[in-house]
């Protein structure tokens, strides 16, 4: 009886503490949202009507683009996240104009990227004001667009080159984030076209991008007329073998998504395999924040990517609510990314870094670019890792 009794009460120790460790998680992350909503204000003053923030120089100086560059869409839909969060109209007005400046490139078929211009910022304007009337023209257009990079040979949605190159069909796992806007499109039409064109994209990408073990290639080329996979390669990682960690970052995130748009089993199976790889990988850094690739020859003194684990973190907050049993094992993990990014090793102070969220990130190292440096899109993901979070 004396054991029952002390059993249960450890049970209740456990239980409450476990409790209140996580009832201060979420004034940890409004702490967090609220600097966010503090810096972009900021930085949104500071930039002309149509400049977006990219990055850094290596001088520190400020980085921006136009809205044909294929981060342009994050900074209007960090806005957006921001007001959803604040409610703060001037948010929402900066949101609006920043959103505005985009919505053209819902025309542009020269690249896949339109899924991250129009989707993270019209896509959020939809979801957050019901504003279906001037929204969903502009995803229609967008989705229509990305359409036409699709070949039904290949099966997959060609991701860099003109569309009617017929020497080479270059394919990369980051295209697998651009499927959600043709989900969406399908919702809002009833027209499936969309949807078949994004299940057979993820269909092939999971059985020619993938090793056993769960990591992906970067790039898969194609040949146009036949279908045949000519060549596996990468761009950003290491070498071709290797794993470029926000390549697996982005398969991650498609899956999950991929599966809560369809419900196909698979999908989900795919997204836990490639959980697994990035959760047991024996070089893992103690705070969770990834090596650029896991692969780096000078780990531990590799350079991290931020970037990677924000979007992790966002993806496996998405993943936990698809399996019970390994709920917990996903948030505790993505809690852990999010503890360590809003670290001062990672995050930065209001007004540091012209107004950018997170340090740390590397864009293309074997190209010598973007690398150590504030992204756009780290700052992005970690602001909807923090909205799941809460």
């Amino acid at each position: 009886m004396i054991d029952r009794f002390i059993t249960l009460l450890a049970f209740i120790f456990l239980f409450t503490s476990g409790a209140q460790a996580q009832k201060k998680l979420p004034k940890e992350f409004s702490r967090s949202l609220k600097l966010a909503a503090r810096q972009y204000k900021l930085m949104d003053n500071s930039l002309a009507e149509d400049d977006f923030p990219r990055s850094l120089d290596s001088n520190g100086n400020l980085v921006t683009n136009k809205r044909s560059w294929w981060t342009s869409g994050f900074f209007p839909g960090s806005l957006w996240y921001l007001y959803e969060f604040t409610k703060d109209t001037s948010i929402k007005t900066a949101a609006l104009r920043r959103t505005k400046a985009v919505e053209a490139e819902s025309l542009n078929t020269s690249d896949h990227d339109i899924g991250f211009k129009i989707w993270c910022s019209v896509g959020n304007q939809l979801r957050i004001t019901k504003d279906s009337s001037h929204t969903v023209p502009v995803i229609i257009a967008a989705a229509n667009s990305l359409s036409k990079r699709f070949n039904p040979v290949t099966g997959v949605i060609r991701s860099w080159g003109k569309p009617d190159d017929q020497k080479e069909y270059l394919v990369i796992i980051d295209n697998m984030m651009n499927l959600e806007l043709l989900f969406e499109a399908t919702k809002l039409t009833g027209d499936s076209s969309y949807y078949k064109i994004a299940v057979s994209h993820a269909d092939k990408t999971m059985a020619n991008h993938f090793r056993r073990d769960g990591s992906s290639y970067h790039v898969v080329n194609y040949d146009p007329a036949t279908g045949a996979v000519k060549s596996k390669r990468t761009a950003q990682g290491l070498a071709d073998s290797s794993a470029w960690a926000r390549g697996q970052a982005w398969g991650l995130y498609g899956y999950t998504m991929c599966y809560r748009e369809t419900h196909d089993p698979k999908y989900l199976l795919q997204a836990e395999r490639i959980a697994w790889f990035l959760m047991n990988d024996p070089r893992l850094p103690k705070d969770h924040i990834f090596y650029w690739d896991l692969d780096a020859p000078d780990i531990p003194g590799a350079l991290r990517d931020a970037s990677a684990a924000a979007i992790t973190a966002s993806a496996l907050l998405d993943l936990s609510k698809y399996n019970f049993e390994k709920e917990r094992y996903y948030k505790d993990f993505a809690i852990k990314i999010l503890q360590s990014l809003g670290s001062d090793v990672y995050r930065n102070h209001l007004n540091e870094q012209h107004h950018f969220l997170l340090k740390h990130s590397v864009g293309h190292q074997p190209a010598k670019s973007e690398v150590d440096v504030p992204l756009s899109y780290a700052d992005y993901y970690y602001i909807e890792a923090l909205m799941r979070a809460r």
